[in-house]
């Protein structure tokens, strides 16, 4: 039986009762196949294959997933212990340029790393992120830099205009 159930999550055309039933299963198999492979995976099943796998690519493919939650992310994440979960706080629409800004001197790379690409980051932290060499490419990607500052980063690397 756990055979059939982890094979019928790997398809992405279930339909909706069947996929409510798997996402009841407590199979982490079924859980990864569902977050992976079907565009209406419940979100706290989402959640619990991050939960899981931390930063494997399984719980990237959940983090990415559509219907990853986003809203409360960071009530919930903020102040979490792991670092982990506290780059999810970032993702939240109501996070605060205070936040971000806290979260780009989090002691974990990835969430300041986040935090450095993210274009509520105060324009005097993403200047500064700019020359931190873990951060420098999440920063000179955020779309708030200015424009000018943009084509200096690509003059510096030496790449043409």
């Amino acid at each position: 039986m756990g055979l059939l159930r982890r094979t019928a999550a790997r398809s992405p055309h279930l339909p909706p009762d069947l996929l409510l039933l798997l996402a009841r299963v407590e199979d982490p198999v079924v859980e990864d196949c569902l977050g992976i492979h079907h565009p209406d995976t419940p979100e706290e099943v989402l959640m619990r294959v991050y939960a899981r796998l931390g930063s494997t690519f399984s719980a990237w493919m959940a983090e990415t997933h559509p219907r990853f939650p986003r809203e409360g992310l960071a009530a919930r994440y903020a102040d979490h212990p792991d670092g982990h979960y506290r780059r999810l706080a970032v993702r939240d629409p109501a996070a605060t340029p205070t936040l971000i800004e806290r979260l780009s001197h989090d002691p974990t790379v990835w969430t300041r790393q986040e935090a450095a690409g993210d274009p509520r980051l105060p324009l005097h932290r993403l200047r500064e992120t700019l020359h931190v060499p873990e951060l420098a490419s999440s920063a000179a990607a955020n779309p708030a830099l200015p424009e000018d500052e943009m084509a200096a980063v690509l003059d510096r690397a030496g790449v043409p205009a």
